[in-house]
């Protein structure tokens, strides 16, 4: 009896171990939701919105963007965890829903190494410090004594607590040694429509979100806060330049499965993102937007995101911030 309870099992498993082999062969055969966790409009979903077109056309079906947006991206990264690891859900995580998120919440509801599966980077952005144009500042030097000659009379926004465009701001307001009072939003989007209107006055956003606003001045751009001026604004210096040598702020995004997703599928994913990030039809696309095309490997994405999260940690900490 007991010989051929376990003859059926064996049977049993072969056949289920045939059907997950022949379901990764056909992969993908039905639509894939990618999920973004910050609302439309904004650099993350530009960015996502892109790979999903591209991606989708490479794979033969459609990728479904789903903007899941609130506490700077961890909500749709929380969701993006605990998704069925099947193939067909992704996510764009980003510095911060996987970096910077890890030192500021105390009861991150996912862990940003352990609850997902790496496939590839696909864009980094400068980070860009806006006003908005009745700010009578024309560079990062007068910004700064407006700030210390007015302490707390001027707000800046963000696109939520946790997020980089927060820690950003708190970066150069702890170099400066500025008061600038933070108003967060549920993403870019409502950060960059606040700065228009002059609802807040500064905002230390990213670049594919900023990008035509400050080429038609409806920002007044100051500076960058990557290492390297950027191409895309290219007579805009950087805040090192500016008097604050070593500052540097920009913004990571790739895409990730949740963790358990097969192997085969992931190695697809990567194949595929690795020769769209290569062509030139995305990396128009992506400096148009002021960002930067790369890619790597799994393994190497997932070694990115440790070191991330140390050194964003660390950051976090020194500034003070808690969220939880």
């Amino acid at each position: 009896m007991l010989k051929n309870i376990l003859h059926l099992s064996f049977i049993f498993l072969a056949v289920l171990n045939i059907s997950k082999v022949q379901a990764q062969a056909d992969y993908p055969n039905k639509p894939i939701r990618m999920i973004v966790g910050f609302p439309a409009g904004g650099s993350t979903d530009i960015v996502g919105r892109i790979v999903a077109q591209k991606l989708g056309e490479r794979l033969g079906q459609s990728i479904i963007v789903d903007n899941r947006g609130g506490a700077g991206g961890t909500i749709g990264a929380d969701l993006a965890s605990k998704a069925s690891p099947d193939g067909y859900n992704i996510s764009i995580g980003t510095t911060s829903t996987h970096a910077v998120a890890a030192g500021a919440y105390s009861k991150l509801p996912y862990d940003p190494i352990k609850s997902f599966a790496p496939i590839s980077l696909v864009a980094i952005t400068p980070y860009l410090l806006v006003v908005n144009p009745k700010v009578p500042a024309n560079n990062l030097a007068e910004l700064i004594a407006l700030a210390k000659k007015q302490p707390d009379k001027m707000n800046y926004a963000s696109a939520g607590n946790g997020s980089t465009t927060h820690l950003a701001m708190e970066m150069l307001k702890d170099t400066a040694g500025i008061s600038v009072a933070h108003i967060p939003y549920k993403g870019n989007a409502p950060a960059d429509l606040a700065i228009l209107s002059n609802e807040v006055q500064v905002l230390f956003g990213s670049m594919p979100a900023l990008l035509q606003n400050a080429k038609s001045d409806k920002v007044r751009a100051l500076a960058v806060g990557t290492a390297k001026r950027s191409p895309a604004l290219p007579n805009i210096p950087t805040v090192a330049e500016s008097g604050y040598p070593g500052f540097e702020a920009a913004l990571w995004l790739g895409v990730l499965a949740p963790a358990g997703t097969p192997k085969p599928i992931i190695d697809r994913l990567n194949k595929e993102l690795v020769s769209i990030v290569a062509t030139p039809d995305f990396k128009t696309m992506m400096e148009n937007n002021g960002a930067e095309p790369i890619s790597n490997s799994p393994d190497q994405f997932a070694i990115m995101i440790k070191s991330e999260v140390e050194r964003y940690t660390k950051v976090v900490k020194a500034i003070g911030i808690k969220l939880d």
